[in-house]
């Protein structure tokens, strides 16, 4: 039974502080919220203004002119962009609950009603022929667009005309998001029986952490049962979105699958090849490495799929309450930085995160910026694990980046491309884990978090780019047909087995493991930023700790830079280039030097 202290803040019949449920009515009081209303008839009807007043004279504007439309523009984007905010962070929490998804479902409807009034604006941009916007942009009012106009024209070989691209933004709704509804929904009503009891599948996937065997390869055959009983759908809908991505490139004439995705990252095509050839090449001596030393720890010949995540023997492991885990999260952010520590600390002493690990709601973890006139907010499911803790780090990054460009840049400039996006949130983790591991003196439980941080580094590393391997290959093969359950699992095996390497034997239940993963639904090819982010993070880190003197402002300044700098010109004051084929290997020898070190103290 759960009781609330004076401040409100729940707690358990024991007193221990339980994780919170976020307020979102720093955004709207709820879903029948009259202010929610006018907003979006108001917004609305400045959108049909701005159409009116703006649509086909673009290219007859002074740069003073053309300033004040784009003003305009992002106020208007601004204001449905709450609305958007708090639609999509209600539905997140409550997914199963019938009143969010059709209130979810009926804004993003008028959404994209709104927006045909709004698609004129980039398209008729992108159409001016550069001599003449170059003359428009020597206005100084044009200054602060030119990072925005440089990134839009940059999708100039790839649009197609205002009828095509109103089409199909209009079958969005009953399309790609339709699908994308689909399977949250599907997985969040999925449960599993866990000693008699009908619990939420994410409890089975925390059990793979059990210091117990055998709850372990039970919560997998659970996993297991339940995804194979889904597999007819979650592949239909696997068939379904890479198609329909298929056609929208071919439309659009992107050269590869993964092509719109790097564009959308600001990052070259090569630099993403060198990232996924260098750990591909690493896989040996990182997760073949250290796989086969758990296997000897945990005395086993072989890892089977469900210890991969098990914890190591030899030290207890530890309970972090709520009140703990954000203590030290908080410490780690300050001791970098107190103007940093500063914007955690309003995270965790206001309902801005919704950690409470309850029915119904979204599995994953996310920040959500919404929009620079409100807070970003954070969705999580805290167990007291210490993955919780590094959990609550990465999302807190994620929060202090987004608040940070947020306020610098305003809503259009601040939005970040998804490898530099990592940066913060694995930074962050990176600090909290350092933390940890100075606070520790006792020898066997430093050598149990080296070993852990290792995992999460393979995980976010080697596990993210064998997605990402698994994608293309997925939809390499989805354009010369429909690709079967069966089919889609010897693919998820090939590449597990060739990035996980011998000391896993794979028992066929885990061919289905492919199925539960979003970023495969919600963002195609997404996954390779988490290793882009790590590695680059390895190397910043390396830049931290030769010489810590005046890095904490260059970080900042990088993080408050959002989406108005690329890669080159954000690490170039650290020394760093992630053109330069060594700088990922850089990267990825810290994960190897961290393995070295497990296997001296064997």
């Amino acid at each position: 039974m759960l009781f609330s202290a004076a401040d409100g803040t729940p707690h358990s019949s024991s007193g221990e502080q339980m994780p919170p449920r976020w307020d979102l009515s720093d955004l709207y009081a709820s879903p029948e919220d009259p202010v929610l209303a006018s907003d979006f008839d108001r917004w609305a009807g400045a959108a049909r203004s701005f159409c009116e007043t703006y649509k086909g004279r673009l290219e007859t504007l002074t740069g003073a002119e053309l300033a004040k439309a784009f003003a305009e523009y992002e106020a208007i984007e601004e204001g449905l962009g709450k609305i958007g905010s708090f639609s999509s962070l209600g539905f997140a929490a409550h997914t199963t609950d019938p009143v969010w998804g059709r209130f979810a479902q009926g804004v993003q409807e008028r959404m994209t009603e709104v927006a045909s009034d709004l698609m004129f604006f980039t398209l008729e941009l992108n159409r001016i022929p550069d001599e003449v916007l170059a003359r428009i942009c020597e206005a100084q009012e044009m200054r602060k667009w030119d990072p925005y106009l440089r990134d839009l024209r940059m999708y100039r070989p790839y649009q197609l005309s205002d009828e095509v691209e109103q089409v199909l933004m209009d079958k969005s709704v009953t399309g790609r998001n339709a699908w994308n509804r689909l399977f949250d929904e599907t997985m969040a009503t999925l449960s599993v029986t866990i000693d008699g009891e009908e619990k939420p599948l994410g409890d089975a996937f925390n059990l793979l952490t059990n210091t117990d065997r055998a709850k372990r390869e039970a919560a997998a055959q659970q996993i297991s049962a339940v995804l194979g009983e889904n597999s007819r759908l979650l592949t239909m809908i696997t068939n379904t979105l890479a198609k329909d991505k298929a056609i929208g490139d071919k439309l659009r004439g992107y050269p590869r699958p993964t092509s719109a995705r790097n564009l959308a990252n600001m990052v070259e095509d090569e630099v993403v090849d060198a990232l996924v050839g260098a750990v591909d090449e690493a896989y040996p001596r990182l997760a073949h490495r250290y796989y086969a030393l758990k296997a000897k720890w945990l005395g086993l010949e072989k890892l089977e799929h469900w210890d991969r995540n098990a914890p190591l023997p030899g030290v207890e492991a530890r309970k972090i309450d709520w009140v703990q885990g954000k203590e030290i999260v908080r410490t780690a952010y300050a001791g970098f930085d107190p103007g940093l520590g500063e914007i955690v600390n309003r995270f965790l002493t206001h309902p801005w995160i919704d950690a409470a690990p309850v029915a119904g709601k979204s599995s994953g973890a996310f920040s959500h910026s919404c929009v620079p006139s409100v807070h970003p907010y954070i969705l999580m499911n805290y167990r007291g694990q210490p993955r919780d803790v590094m959990t609550l780090a990465h999302e807190l990054g994620h929060g202090v980046h987004q608040t940070l460009a947020g306020q610098k840049q305003g809503y259009l400039n601040a939005d970040t491309p998804l490898t530099l996006a990592e940066t913060a949130s694995v930074f962050g983790e990176m600090l909290t884990f350092q933390s940890l591991l100075d606070a520790e003196s006792d020898p066997k439980r430093r050598r149990h978090m080296l070993a852990a941080k290792v995992e999460d580094m393979l995980n976010t590393v080697v596990r993210q780019i064998a997605f990402y391997q698994f994608e293309v290959k997925v939809h390499d093969e989805r354009a010369k047909g429909e690709l079967s359950p069966e089919r889609l699992g010897e693919i998820w095996r090939e590449v597990q087995v060739r990035s996980l390497g011998p000391a896993f034997h794979f028992t066929p239940d885990y061919d289905l493991y492919w199925s539960y993963i979003p970023h495969f639904v919600h963002s195609p090819f997404y996954v390779y930023a988490y290793a882009f982010g790590d590695c680059l993070v390895n190397a910043l880190y390396g830049v931290y700790q030769e010489k810590p003197e005046g890095f904490a402002a260059k970080y900042r300044t990088m993080l408050e830079a959002g989406g108005t700098l690329r890669h080159k010109e954000l690490l170039a004051p650290f020394g760093l280039d992630a053109t330069d084929p060594g700088f990922w290997r850089k990267g990825l020898d810290v994960i190897s030097g961290l393995i070295d070190q497990l296997e001296q103290e064997d």
